[in-house]
């Protein structure tokens, strides 16, 4: 197998198998008691390597073994699942990098129920400036935007990224000191697994619109207050308008709670389909790249939610 796949599912934590190439039984020697020695270059490290005696019908090629389902894959000319080429799977960013992210990050638990009294409503109203302006002016509102306490201490504003008509719009929690520096989301090691997710199904970063729940950083990377949530809910909720994604995918148990006005823990609201503002856009919660780093087991739930995601965007 290609070892870029196996660095790739290996990052993702997915198990890979590998299907057993084609081969011919051979007749056993005369007065030898083994079958021949199994032959083909594509086996499985660690698999069977077909001793003892030959199966009935020798010659015949051996019968194909499962695909696993949670493999990516892409589909067939005639809809089935058919796996995709080696040229097709993304390089995965070195594991160096996802194990120094790990050792660094916080050890927060992800699902913890916050107290959400008094939070916005899912997608809010955004108010009657903000709801009537474009692109380039909703981003200089934004850029100006003196409504809470974190324009204080932000080194800069992070306004979004991406295909300003994109089917598929990421929603996350709020810029952590990487993004306040550089002013664009999702761009540390979290970054790079969200990017690696992508590819996962058959999308770039460039396809995707990306944005957060706060345009600023919160000092020391703490949850957001609820009254910057609200200061922020129309610029996020004309962002939605102006993109009108068929999918909006919540990283995080913050973003998730937010966009949805509800206190459920992130456990709760994975693998449901909800909606979000006055337009009732599809949106599918999933855990944050930052939460899967530090807890790797998750990364196969994670998988899960792709899947989901990529079969909400299939015509």
């Amino acid at each position: 197998m290609d070892p870029r796949r196996h660095a790739y599912l290996d990052a993702m934590g997915i198990t890979a198998w590998a299907a057993r190439t084609r081969r011919s039984v051979q007749p056993p020697v005369a007065g030898a008691g083994e079958s021949p020695e199994a032959g083909g270059s594509g086996q499985r490290p660690g698999s069977d390597t077909g001793a003892g005696p030959p199966p009935a019908g020798a010659g015949a090629a051996e019968p194909k073994r499962k695909v696993d389902a949670g493999s990516p894959t892409a589909r067939g000319r005639e809809g089935r699942e058919a796996p995709l080429p080696d040229d097709a799977w993304p390089e995965a960013p070195p594991l160096e990098v996802y194990e120094t992210a790990a050792a660094q990050a916080s050890p927060a638990a992800e699902d913890p129920v916050a107290d959400m009294d008094g939070a916005p409503p899912p997608g809010g109203e955004a108010s009657a400036g903000v709801a009537t302006l474009d692109w380039p002016a909703l981003e200089q509102v934004v850029r100006g935007c003196r409504q809470c306490v974190l324009h204080e201490s932000h080194t800069n504003v992070v306004f979004g990224v991406g295909a300003r008509d994109a089917q598929l719009m990421f929603i996350g929690e709020a810029p952590g000191g990487e993004e306040d520096r550089r002013g664009e989301p999702f761009v540390g090691a979290a970054g790079q697994l969200l990017n690696a997710m992508l590819a996962a199904i058959g999308l770039e970063r460039e396809e995707v619109f990306i944005a957060n729940i706060l345009k600023c950083r919160p000092p020391g990377n703490r949850d957001p207050h609820v009254e910057e949530v609200a200061a922020c809910n129309a610029y996020l909720q004309r962002q939605v308008d102006l993109v009108a994604p068929r999918l909006i995918v919540a990283l995080g148990r913050v973003a998730a709670q937010n966009c949805l006005g509800t206190s459920a823990p992130l456990g709760r609201l994975r693998g449901k389909l909800h909606s979000f503002g006055e337009r009732g856009t599809p949106l599918l919660a999933t855990y944050h790249p930052a939460y899967l780093l530090r807890s790797p087991t998750e990364k196969r739930k994670s998988w899960e939610d792709l899947k989901r995601i990529r079969e909400a965007l299939r015509p």
